[in-house]
């Protein structure tokens, strides 16, 4: 899913290739305007699109009808988080910082699974802050 610009030579027709199937063309249509969709969204894009959601309602409308299961599931996961989803596009804020702060305590829980007792887990914890 890298912009068009930055694929190699041999990538891009290895791409062209696979999509002379007309359904890898339409899927392949529909998971770009996706992305597309995402990042002009994204936090700091000058390239936002006037109204997000009436994008996302064209583009829901048509990976529904689209004829390929798995877009179509997709399609219906989105749709019932429509809301959040919409959200997402529309606001200016990103919860990334929180994330990655959460994804961090994770990982040193993993690391430190059966291994410790709670003091030495809550030394890490506090080292990796």
């Amino acid at each position: 899913m890298q912009a068009p610009q930055s694929i190699d030579t041999a990538a891009t027709e290895a791409l062209a290739q696979i999509s002379q199937d007309p359904e890898v063309a339409k899927g392949r249509g529909l998971v770009r305007r996706f992305a597309e969709l995402i990042r002009r969204c994204g936090v700091g894009s000058d390239a936002r699109p006037a109204n997000p959601s009436a994008v996302l309602d064209t583009w829901l409308t048509d990976a529904l009808s689209c004829g390929i299961p798995a877009i179509e599931t997709f399609a219906v996961g989105v749709r019932q988080d429509e809301a959040a989803v919409k959200a997402a596009l529309i606001m200016p804020w990103s919860s990334g910082q929180a994330e990655g702060q959460v994804n961090k305590l994770k990982l040193i829980k993993r690391q430190m699974y059966g291994r410790a007792n709670l003091d030495l887990l809550r030394r890490h914890v506090l080292l990796a802050a």
